[in-house]
């Protein structure tokens, strides 16, 4: 068991333990959970916020024709708007976003919003780890490439446990995003964590971390691996508050209550994925994509 689930389950024992000592008072009943409720963020000074000049920037990019159409259908799924403002981006920031994949969803909205004030890097995966790594370098590339008045300033670094851990300099960073990926760091030995500290080294104190997710069903046991493509929040946010963030608050924005995040073949059942093929296509259509956490971290000031 590696170190970070044994603090975790450890952590969770206690607390039970602690509970059992005491004679409970009586309680309303409790009503259906369908959603891990994040723990309330720290007293922190107050993290950045969207400005007017930044959200016109980004209306413009989100509607913009050079959006692939496929992309931009799916913005009802995943709240582009909402959520780039929830977190708080600014179009004069330095961002990198890490495994943004060959297809650059968000590397569509990101690109032009930063372009003329800020900067945006695109960290993937290290070409040298795999056949996969060598392939969604080479899309995404291409796709860069292809429309150099969108994005002949992006800058395009590897970030991938364990070796290509050092993407750009320590502290040239404001604002950390990633998006459906920590799923995937959770199920290679201790990448997750090497991660979450390669992406804190990056960021400049005060920096912003955002992550969305696939939430696991909180009352599920944890899986430490995320199997089936959905994590635990608590044990997200706990692991990155282990990697030194600080939690600065979730959003429900990414929620979706109809995902029942049991299916044999995970979360890849659902759009736009969809494992199965035809098989009940029209009931994980009505289902939509999967239910997901964002969650808001900070490099303490204070850190170097």
């Amino acid at each position: 068991m590696n170190a970070p689930v044994r603090r975790f389950l450890t952590s969770t024992l206690l607390i039970g333990l602690a509970a059992c000592t005491h004679t409970p008072a009586p309680a309303p009943a409790p009503k259906p959970a369908t959603q891990a409720v994040a723990p309330a963020p720290k007293k922190t000074d107050a993290p950045p916020v969207s400005d007017a000049a930044t959200m016109a920037a980004l209306d413009k990019a989100l509607l913009s024709s050079a959006r692939s159409e496929s992309n931009r259908a799916r913005d009802a799924a995943r709240h582009p708007r909402e959520t780039l403002s929830f977190l708080g981006l600014r179009s004069d920031m330095t961002v990198m976003e890490v495994w943004p994949g060959g297809n650059g969803w968000y590397a569509e909205i990101l690109a032009p919003v930063l372009q003329a004030h800020g900067r945006y890097i695109a960290a993937e995966h290290d070409p040298k780890s795999s056949a996969y790594a060598q392939e969604t370098v080479r899309a995404l590339k291409a796709k860069l490439d292809a429309a150099p008045e969108l994005y002949g300033q992006v800058q395009l670094v590897s970030l991938q446990a364990p070796d290509a851990l050092s993407p750009v300099a320590p502290g040239s960073v404001d604002m950390v995003l990633t998006f459906r990926n920590l799923h995937n760091w959770l199920s290679k030995t201790d990448a997750a964590p090497a991660m979450l500290k390669a992406m804190l080294t990056a960021l400049k104190p005060g920096g912003i971390l955002g992550i969305v997710d696939h939430r696991a069903d909180p009352m599920a046991p944890l899986d430490p691996n995320a199997k089936l493509g959905y994590v635990n929040e608590h044990f997200a946010i706990q692991l990155a508050e282990q990697a030194g963030f600080e939690f600065l608050g979730a959003s429900e924005i990414n929620a979706n209550p109809r995902d029942t995040r049991d299916y044999e073949q995970g979360v890849w059942t659902l759009p736009p994925t969809y494992r199965l093929g035809d098989k009940d296509r029209e009931r994980y259509t009505a289902i939509g994509e999967s239910d997901r956490f964002t969650l808001r971290f900070r490099k303490p000031l204070a850190a170097r």
